[in-house]
């Protein structure tokens, strides 16, 4: 069913909440220096790479997140296009910003955070992302290429989202583990628990959404 501008209005919107609550979780995951999730891990061990090759200063953790996420929707439209949506751009171009952002905000607050904090900020971060990750995939405007891997997966292949999450980001860690980048307590628990911990929250979310979607497009 052809989807009226405002439908698509309130789906970009619900879009863009999400991927402000996910990159929140991702940047106290970076903060607590306790290992970011496998996606990132993957981002800073390219990021750390090139810049032991090239020294480039224009180089920042967010920018090699733009890049990579630009690499994964150039494959796709060769794999299957369909799964492009205008939130797919959306989420490629403020991901990488997003976490800059919320770096520079927090940062000065949780300097020389104790271990009990980053611990805290570990457990936050994975829960705050599993969340924001599940609303990013139920406004059905676009996901994000990270979560477009295990989400196009799963489908064409007919597995278990939670289980392709897990198994994607045991690729996307031990890569970026490989290219430099920290891996820690809070890679293996984000390893292990987004994945289900979103599967929870799909169906609850997809629900939400769609009342939400109901209540703002009444005919």
């Amino acid at each position: 069913m052809k989807r009226s501008a405002g439908e698509w209005g309130v789906r970009i919107a619900i879009l863009l909440i999400g991927l402000v609550i996910a990159h929140l979780g991702v940047t106290l995951f970076l903060l607590s220096d306790l290992g970011s999730d496998p996606f990132n891990v993957f981002v800073q061990g390219a990021f750390r790479s090139l810049d032991r090759l090239l020294g480039w200063s224009v180089l920042s953790h967010g920018r090699v997140h733009i890049a990579i996420s630009l690499l994964i929707v150039l494959i796709l439209l060769f794999v299957d296009r369909s799964y492009l949506k205008i939130g797919t751009a959306l989420c490629m171009l403020f991901g990488g910003p997003i976490i800059d952002g919320f770096s520079r905000l927090l940062q000065p607050l949780l300097q020389g955070a104790g271990l009990p904090l980053r611990i805290c900020m570990l457990v936050l971060g994975c829960a705050i992302l599993a969340y924001g990750m599940t609303i990013v995939i139920r406004s059905d405007a676009g996901t994000g290429p990270n979560d477009l891997v295990a989400l196009v997966i799963s489908e064409k292949a007919g597995f278990r989202f939670s289980l392709t999450r897990v198994a994607v980001d045991v690729l996307f860690a031990l890569i970026g583990w490989l290219l430099g980048g920290t891996v820690g307590l809070g890679t293996l628990i984000c390893m292990f628990l987004v994945g289900p911990v979103a599967g929870v929250f799909l169906p609850i979310n997809g629900r939400l959404i769609d009342r939400i979607v109901r209540h703002f497009c009444k005919a």
